[in-house]
């Protein structure tokens, strides 16, 4: 009697379905909210570069604002983290959707009384991205609050999937809207898109438990995330690799896109399509990132990808043709994709819960900190020399890098 009733009782478990993400309000909200705003980023993130090139032709100029984007990371997103861990997150993240929309009506009506002065555009982007980075912070811990643990692997990963699509279509789409319209109509359209996000992000309904944070001080919690990330060697190691290789990569993405106006001769509807690429190269390392870190280790898989990643320089570097470029972003998506993910599991699988958000916004911080610079350089070498000088520039920049990790710690991690 006792068997059978154990069989009965494993049975009935068994028999019990689980419920399906896709029938969770708050899964399907933050996924239909995630999709709208990030095609509208990629919408943007290509027009005001585009922008700025129709108006002054100068890539010291398309630099620059690229380099002002990444400066919230650099000064702002350490102290993010902790403000993000004190907040009510809905009320957090509709704020920093809510600022975006703002900013980018003021742009917009701003182009079309006339052309703007370029310290508007400098602006307007350097707010942008502190939101946007605000914004995504935020949206981390809520995913953590409004669905079940057991969902949480699922959901990240349809979030991957579809903004890794988004990836593959945005920028082609992007430049068939700025094809067939101006360009300010990609400022108007990023800023509804965001505008309805924000509606959408209004039915979001979870429990928030007030965060024990809010009775500890600023600078403790501050100190205790630097703390967490120094007693974490392999983090800190690939914390540091990163700071170069998001440098080279930076200097990189900037040229990429005054080399295909300047020297290819792309349209922007070209344009958007080969930056497609990236995205392509993004879901097939998506695919393949289970796989890959199944068989090698952390160290090893962020110090190939590092060398192979600087192979795809060197590609860009050798030749003008649309295709044989096309092939090195793919590539290049598809190494970089491997890398980020890589990295960014393994700071969730080695960082305590309470911490998430402080290390979060420090490495994210961190990982920035030479980028500007790297940017805005890459911009004056294009005036001086030539766009493709970069390219090998950055070749030689991960070759050292890649030697760095093989010969540290890291490699054995």
């Amino acid at each position: 009697m006792i068997v059978v009733q154990k069989k009965k009782s494993g049975a009935s478990i068994l028999s019990k379905k689980q419920p399906s993400i896709w029938q969770n309000a708050n899964f399907i909200i933050l996924l239909l909210s995630g999709v709208v705003i990030a095609f509208g980023s990629k919408i943007y993130e290509l027009a005001l570069p585009l922008i700025l090139y129709h108006v002054t032709n100068s890539p010291v100029v398309m630099s620059l604002m690229k380099g002002i984007e990444f400066l919230p990371n650099l000064f702002l997103a350490m102290f993010i983290g902790v403000f993000v861990d004190r907040s009510r997150k809905k009320a957090w993240s509709l704020w920093t959707v809510f600022l975006q929309i703002i900013i980018l009506f003021i742009l917009f009506f701003s182009m079309e009384n006339g052309t703007p002065p370029l310290l508007l555009f400098y602006v307007c982007g350097f707010f942008l991205m502190t939101c946007s980075y605000a914004f995504f912070n935020g949206r981390a811990s809520i995913v953590k609050l409004a669905l079940p643990n057991k969902m949480l692997t699922t959901a990240n990963a349809s979030f991957n999937f579809i903004f890794t699509f988004i990836g593959i279509m945005g920028p082609a789409i992007t430049g068939l809207i700025l094809m067939f319209s101006s360009l300010n109509s990609g400022i108007l359209l990023t800023a509804v898109s965001f505008s309805i996000a924000f509606v959408i992000l209004l039915f979001l309904k979870f429990d928030e438990v007030p965060s024990i944070a809010l009775r500890e001080g600023f600078w403790k919690e501050f100190k205790e995330g630097w703390i967490e990330l120094y007693r974490n060697q392999t983090l800190w190691l690939i914390t540091i690799t990163v700071i170069f290789m998001n440098s080279t990569a930076g200097m990189v993405d900037t040229t990429v896109v005054f080399y295909a106006k300047d020297v290819m001769k792309l349209s922007d509807a070209e344009l958007g399509l080969l930056l497609s690429f990236a995205g392509i190269g993004g879901l097939l390392g998506s695919l393949a990132i289970g796989r890959i870190r199944l068989k090698w280790r952390t160290g090893v898989i962020v110090s190939v990808s590092t060398l192979l990643t600087g192979f795809t320089y060197l590609m860009l570097f050798t030749t003008e043709n649309y295709i044989w470029t096309a092939a090195a972003i793919l590539l290049n998506g598809f190494l970089g994709t491997i890398s980020s993910v890589c990295i960014w599991t393994f700071r969730q699988e080695s960082t305590p819960h309470h911490l998430i958000g402080r290390i979060s916004g420090i490495t994210g911080s961190v990982f920035k900190l030479s980028m500007p610079f790297a940017i805005f350089a890459s911009g004056w070498i294009s005036e001086i020399s030539r766009p493709e000088v970069v390219f090998l520039i950055a070749f030689a920049g991960n070759l050292v890098i890649f030697l760095f990790c093989r010969f540290s710690a890291l490699w054995a991690k």
